[in-house]
Order: C-alpha cells, then structure tokens, then sequence
C-alpha cells in the first residue's frame, strides 16, 4: 500500500521527499556534532572564547559558500552541490574521528570548516529547490494561492530540519556520554555516507541548473528587497546565536550545574519545539485569511521578538527566579523567533528569481551565514568578559537593528 502511494505522486512531490530527507539527515549530523564540539572541549577545559573560536572558521566558510555556492548551483545543477555537501561533512567527521590529542585549536578548526561548507552546500541547495519544486498547477492560475502553497512547503522544510537539529542536539549529549568523542563521530558518518549513496542515485541530475549560465560576478544580489531583507537576516540570527551558541550552554552548565544529558537535553527540547512553530507558522501569520506574509508582517514580529531578551537580561539583573526566567524565556523567544525565520525563509524564496534561483538564496544565506558568525564571536568573547546579560542586550539591540531594516521591505 506504501510503495503504491509512492508510485502516484508526482516527480516533483517525489523529488522534495528526497531533498528533506537529505536536509534531513545532514541537520541530524550537524546538529550532534556542534553539541559534541561544545560540551566535549568544556570537558577537557576550554574557556568559552577558545570554544567559539572552533566554530570561527565554520562560520567563516559559511558566509564563502553561501557566496560561491549559490553561482556553482546555478551552473552545475543543485544535486551536484546537494552531494558534494554530504561528501564533505563525511570527510569533516572522520578528520575528528583521531586521538584526543591530535584535536588542537586548529585541526578541530579545520574540519569545522570543512563542515561549514558541506553545511550552507546542502542548505542553499534544498531551500532553492523549493522554488523550482512547487507542483506546476500549483503555479498557474491564482497568485495568492500559488504563493500559499510555496510558504508551506518551505515552512515545512525549514522547521522540520530545525525540529531534526533539536533531535540532533540530544543526540550529541547522548552519544558523548554512550559512546565517547571518537565513537560518536564515527557513527555519524556511517549514516551520512548511506545517505550520499541514496542521494547520487535517486536525485534529479539537471535540478536547478540556470538556463543562461551566470557569470562569477552576478553573485551579488541586485534586487533592493533582497538586500535589505539579508541585512536583516544577518541582525535577525546575530540576535540568536550572540547568547545561543556558547554562553547559554556554557552558562546552563556552569550556573546550573547540570550535566551533558541535561544541557544536550534542554537545547534539543528548545530546537524541536522552534522547528514545529517554524513549520506551522503559515497558520499563525494568516492562512485562515488567504493571505501570504508582507515585509510588513517582517517588520511586526521582529518588533516582537525584540523585547523578549530583554526582559530576560533584567530578570537576571534583579536576581529574580533566574532558573524559571531562563528557560520560561527562552522557550518565549523561540517561538516568536521561528515565526520570524519562517517568515524570512518564504520571503527570500518568494522575492528570488526563477532561473538561477541558487544565485538569489545563496546570497541571502550569505547573510544569514555572516550573522552567525559575529553571533558566536561575540557569544564567546561577550559572556566571558561580561556574562550572559550583556550577550541578551547585544541581542535586543540587533532585533531593533532588524526591524528597522524590515520597515524598508515591500508592504504586499
């Protein structure tokens, strides 16, 4: 009855089921992997700057990638970078997979690179097949109906792979605590590299290629929509990581004394609870309504999300009920935040042309790349020179920084 029903859907239906299981499957691995990194050098006794400095060069070749990626997709089709980011995350967790005296500062440094490539390949690649993906009779006839339809299934996408990373951070805390550094990361890539093989044989060969083969120098975005929507992208997950990456853990385990299980626990528990908001943020944001979100609605949830670390900083000024405010805040903070990425991730598909629609999305991750990266800079340098409230009010500061870049977006 299964195989059946499989039979019938359509190649497009068929082919977005293979593109989230990759993106999939790649979250569960690199979610584990940032929460074995995180929890397993604390263990060996590195300060939470030299623990931001791991991730440095991952965020690094994040911002490259999303750069070069998006014209390498438009040119060579996005299996092939779809692949070639499965390919590399498999050789980033073997490099890891060596004595734990072997790990320095700059080897781990390295094959996090190589991670933060493979990561933002697989990433631009699903999220603009989407665009090029949406079922043909979905696209003629009726606009709003058309575009309905495509911020579900992005919504879908995004905040199932945020649900999948959560997982993936539990799994981390478990898998150090079952199996060790070493066993853990071996494990991984075992997975990882079935699912290459899957992905090489079932994924369209010519998705996404550009028509009219782009040259290097349209990399960078000459819509205005799409610029000032990257720009608040960029403040938007700066805003997240500057306390999420390495202070909150860090400080979970420090202020708290809890142990891995439970931090890996709490930010699984978080990540999953983000992705299932992501995925119904189309029923929050008015689909009762007929209508697909606006830069105004951008602008309103930014607006939003801005007072919430906020007023986390002061309960941790006044001392009062920090281990309730913490969590009750966070978990505050991350359903308002999914709806804003929700938000961001239908916008920049929506607003990204049809050919060459890698070269739009990849610069706009670009962005989103380049936010985490000054995010974990200053998660680690802010919360070791002044603690977890000056990382909320840097926070606060960005999401003011990102509504008002939002009030510039289109208002239909």
């Amino acid at each position: 009855m299964g195989l059946l029903s499989l039979s019938t859907l359509s190649p497009q239906i068929k082919q977005y089921l293979v593109v989230t299981g990759n993106y999939w499957a790649f979250t569960l691995t690199d979610g584990a992997l940032r929460m074995l990194v995180v929890l397993y050098f604390h263990q060996l006794g590195y300060s939470p700057l030299n623990i931001a400095m791991l991730f440095l060069f991952y965020e690094v070749f994040g911002v490259i990638t999303n750069l070069v990626g998006g014209w390498l997709g438009a040119r060579l089709g996005l299996n092939k970078t779809m692949n070639i980011g499965l390919f590399l995350q498999i050789i980033a967790l073997l490099m890891l997979a060596v004595p734990s005296e072997m790990l320095t500062v700059v080897y781990v440094m390295v094959a996090q690179a190589l991670s933060g490539i493979a990561k933002d390949l697989n990433k631009m690649s699903a999220k603009s097949s989407i665009k090029l993906l949406v079922p043909d009779n979905e696209k003629g006839g009726d606009k709003n109906h058309s575009e309905s339809k495509l911020y579900q299934w992005v919504a879908l996408l995004t905040g199932s792979k945020n649900a999948l990373k959560g997982v993936g951070f539990f799994l981390g805390g478990l898998l150090l605590t079952l199996y060790g550094f070493k066993g853990a990361v071996l494990l991984m890539a075992a997975l990882l590299a079935l699912v290459f093989t899957c992905s090489i044989l079932f994924l369209k060969a010519d998705l996404g290629k550009a028509k009219n083969k782009p040259k290097f120098n349209e990399i960078f975005s000459k819509s205005a929509d799409i610029n000032i929507l990257s720009a608040a992208r960029m403040f938007l997950f700066g805003a997240r990581d500057v306390w999420f990456v390495v202070a909150l853990p860090v400080f979970l385990a420090v202020t708290f004394n809890w142990d891995h299980w439970w931090v890996g626990g709490f930010m699984a528990s978080w990540v999953i609870c983000y992705g299932i908001v992501q995925s119904i943020a189309p029923i929050i944001t008015g689909k009762k309504s007929g209508k697909t979100p606006s830069g105004k609605a951008a602008f309103m949830w930014a607006s939003y999300l801005t007072l919430i670390p906020a007023l986390i900083a002061l309960t941790l000024q006044f001392n009062f009920y920090i281990q309730v405010s913490i969590i009750v805040g966070l978990m505050i903070f991350g359903a308002v935040f999914a709806i804003n990425s929700s938000l961001h991730s239908y916008l920049i598909v929506s607003y990204a042309g049809k050919d060459g629609v890698s070269l739009d999305v990849g610069f706009y991750y670009m962005a989103n790349a380049m936010g985490r990266l000054i995010g974990t800079l200053l998660s680690g340098w802010v919360y070791q020179a002044h603690g977890l409230q000056a990382c909320l009010w840097i926070s606060s500061l960005f999401l003011v920084t990102a509504s008002l870049l939002s009030l510039k977006l289109k208002r239909n």
